[in-house]
Order: C-alpha cells, then structure tokens, then sequence
C-alpha cells in the first residue's frame, strides 16, 4: 500500500490563466525554482528498487554508440546496476505514483488540469551523459528536476511524418534541430506541449527527473472504443425498413431517402449523449494496471470500520485507481471509479464528489451511517479502490 503524504511541493506565483492562455498545448516554457518547498521526493537507491519489482513498469535505455541506443525491459535483477559500464544510462520507472505517496503529492500542483487527463508520474535516473534520446510525444508534461542537472534541448513540432530511427523499441527522430536549450536545476520545471520534439542529457551524475505527463485520448481511439460499446448494445434484428411509402428509383439507385435513412441508423445509435458520458466515464477511468491491488482478504461492512469508536474513519484513495464525476442535478452525481459507475444521491453525492477532490479523507460515523454513503464507502473498500487508513 502506497504511503501518503502531506508535504505536496506548492508552486511559486504561478499564473495559471495566463500559462493557460499562453503556453498549455501551445510552447514551452521553462520555469526557474519553480516550488516554494522543493525536496526530492525518492531517493536513487528506492527507484532501483522499485525497477526490481515484478509489480512495477520499469525500462533500462543505454546509449551504446553515438545515435545508438539499447532497451531493457524491467523487473531488473539488483545485480544489472553494478554490470553497466561507462556507457551512459538511463532508468526509467513508469507510474511511481502508484507505489510512492510522495511521488503521487507531485501532481497535486498541476491539478489545475482536470484530473481525467493526468497519466502518471514516470521517474528517471541517468549517469552522466545518460538520456532516451530526442524524441516526440503525444501528451502534455511538466519535466520536474529532482536531482542533479540535465540539460534539455527543444526541437520544432513534429507529427506521424516526421522521419525516425531505425529501432524496434524506442521512437526516436532521425533528424534533430536544435531551437532552445536550458540547463535545469533541481526544483526547475520545463513544460513540453504535445509533438514538440525534445532530447534531454544529464549532466553528471545522480540526475533525477519527475515527468508529470497528461494523457488526451485521439479521435479514432474515442470513435472506435464508443462503437464497440454502442455495437455490443444492438439487437441483431435493429435492421433497416423502408418508409411506408418509399419513393420509386431506378434498379441500380441508392435513393438520398435511403442513404437519409441508413445515415439516422448510424448517427442514432452514436447521438445519445447522456450514453456517451455514462461511457466515457467509465472508460476514461478504466485501470490500466491492475497489479497495485489494495482489496481486502476478507469483505468489509460498515460496522467494521465504525468498530474503533473514533466517531470518523480516515480512507485513503488508491493512487493506481482514477476517480472521477459528472453533475447529474442539484444533489446528484455520476462517479466513476477504476471503470465502475455509481449513480450517487444526496449525502453519498456530497462524498463522491469529497472522494475525488481528496487522496485522503475522513467520514464521520454519522455521514458513514448514511445508508447512500455507507453503500458506496463498503463497495469501493472490497474492490481496492479505497482503503481505511
């Protein structure tokens, strides 16, 4: 279980309208000693470790010659890091937040963006001269300088055209051209907007970067997912029929009132909006990795949690689990929760919302007696998506 933390870094005089006006999904921008409280949340020692794991997502990218790199897919063997040479290396350890409370506190001062759209936190390690190579991606992220210095060079916008490496595991661009370059510092943030090409180095050793990425899901992922659902809903006989009185056409013609009315078949079954939200709430929330597993051995009732005679329970969210709501009504809500639904009224609405704008939280044994509330709260528990602190 993930431990929780309270000490989340606070940016300093940060504007975010105008970063949102200027600078989200636009240009870079890098930003100096941008935390009122910057301290380096994981030591180089616990990511090693972490890239042990079995449980956890982990990749080894050496450069072995200039513009040839090399990639090793974790767990990795304790013993690996003694047997890497000179060569300059990397380690990368996707989605930390799930495993390290404070790696999760990192993303609470980009909480600006809808929390839907944040990915995860991957963290890095490099030797001197260590990095991925230049690359592209397609999320927004926040580049966080946690140890040491790196050196970042930008690059222009690039796209699906943009001629790569020959590699069959790393996307890495063929051809780089230098636009701006900044060295970063510990506590330094560089936002890198989408398809914008970028090469970080590391600069000396025990260089530690926090990459706080976003995901957007594309056009053809939405259309092809939300079709799957609609289809799996169709009847086999929801066929066409002609009008009662169809319009006389030519043997080899497809009339426009049937192509109006084929259209309406399609566009119909895809229009339902309140179906849409149902399902890209779910959707959006789907857990991706199911190995940080947080349910119980044996099922919770309410009276379990209410039997210290605290008068309030104290839950933790798991941060492997996406949590998120649509307003339904004046007293009512739609929670998502790792690809569940939950139609929430009243009181329960009140925590819904509660449970998604807060990793941890307490329920008073008044609010948990609520019978909405103590639905929710015991069915959230036995799956693993909360958890008595």
């Amino acid at each position: 279980m993930s431990e929780a933390t309270d000490a989340a870094p606070t940016l300093r005089d940060f504007d975010t309208a105008g970063f949102l006006r200027n600078y989200w999904q636009k240009r870079p921008l890098l930003i100096r000693k941008a935390f009122v409280n910057w301290s380096n949340p994981l030591e180089p020692d616990e990511l090693a470790g972490l890239a042990c794991e079995p449980e956890v997502e982990s990749r080894l990218v050496r450069r072995t010659a200039p513009g040839q790199w090399e990639l090793e897919n974790g767990p990795l063997d304790p013993s690996r890091f003694g047997e890497l040479g000179a060569s300059p290396w990397t380690l990368l350890v996707q989605s930390a937040d799930h495993h390290v409370g404070e790696v999760a506190a990192l993303i609470e001062p980009f909480r600006f963006i809808p929390d839907w759209r944040i990915d995860d936190v991957m963290v890095s390690y490099a030797s001197d001269g260590g990095g991925v190579g230049p690359h592209f991606d397609q999320y927004d992220v926040f580049l966080v300088q946690g140890l040491g210095r790196r050196r970042w060079r930008i690059g222009p916008s690039c796209d699906d055209t943009a001629p790569l490496l020959q590699h069959d595991d790393l996307r890495l661009l063929a051809e780089f051209e230098t636009a701006d370059e900044w060295v970063l510092e510990p506590g330094d943030i560089l936002y890198v907007p989408p398809g914008v090409a970028h090469d970080g180095e590391a600069i000396g050793d025990n260089c530690m970067t926090y990459s706080v990425g976003f995901r957007a899901p594309s056009r053809g992922d939405l259309v092809s997912a939300f079709a799957d659902h609609v289809l799996d809903s169709l009847g086999e006989d929801d066929r066409y029929t002609d009008p009662e009185e169809a319009v006389p056409a030519q043997p080899g013609e497809i009339s426009h009132d049937a192509l109006a009315r084929l259209h309406g078949m399609v566009t119909g079954a895809l229009a339902d909006r309140d179906a849409f939200a149902r399902w890209f709430g779910t959707y959006i929330t789907e857990q991706k990795d199911d190995r940080v597993d947080w349910a119980p051995e044996d099922t919770i009732t309410a009276e379990d949690l209410m039997s210290a005679g605290a008068g309030s329970v104290m839950l933790e969210r798991n941060p492997a689990i996406r949590f998120a709501f649509i307003l339904q009504g004046e007293d009512e809500v739609m929670l998502f929760v790792g690809g569940a639904r939950y139609a929430c009224h009243g009181a329960a609405a009140e925590v819904a919302q509660r449970i998604c704008a807060q990793a941890s939280f307490a329920l008073g044994d008044e609010t948990l007696r609520d019978p909405g509330v103590e639905e929710l709260i015991v069915d959230l528990i036995n799956r693993g998506y909360l958890a008595p602190d």
